[in-house]
């Protein structure tokens, strides 16, 4: 790894790790409890297209782990931990493909982020009608990765020109 990598995986792990601290502080109100922008995940998105899915996904759980220790707790890393597992296998997957826009990947991986957080939801409250949630959940999802991945496409433009 060159020191140049070095520096943008770090600078990455610390702009994902404070857009997760700014997502909490944001008081929007939003139609599900829990509900977040997803904006830590431009990062991670920025990673993959610019690095590879090793680093990537370094920088994405470096960003759960540490966002766990210091914000949240262990509840809210389980739920995390799993969107962001489930996220990051959906958009690798498409991205791999080569077919498909950043932007386009980025909506797979909120709608597969609110997929998994509902999952690991019905576990922990065993109760399997929290999926009505889902279609609400899955339309959020796209919007949010719609924008992230807006931003990514952009930040990503300017980082190579």
């Amino acid at each position: 790894m060159n020191s140049r990598k070095i520096a943008y995986c770090a600078l990455l792990s610390a702009v994902a790790l404070l857009l997760s601290y700014v997502e909490r502080l944001l008081a929007i109100p939003m139609i599900i409890p829990g509900m977040k922008l997803g904006l830590a995940n431009v990062a991670v998105l920025i990673a993959l297209y610019l690095f590879d899915s090793k680093t990537a996904f370094g920088i994405s759980l470096l960003r759960i782990l540490l966002s766990g220790f210091l914000f949240t707790g262990f509840a809210s890393f389980l739920y995390s931990a799993a969107g962001a597992i489930l996220s990051f296998a959906a958009m690798r997957a498409f991205q791999k493909t080569k077919r498909f826009s950043m932007v386009y990947v980025s909506i797979i991986g909120g709608i597969n982020h609110n997929i998994g957080q509902m999952v690991i939801a019905c576990l922990v409250v065993e109760n399997i009608k929290l999926l009505y949630y889902l279609p609400i959940l899955l339309v959020l999802g796209a919007a949010t990765g719609f924008l992230t991945g807006i931003v990514g496409e952009k930040t990503i433009y300017y980082l190579k020109h």
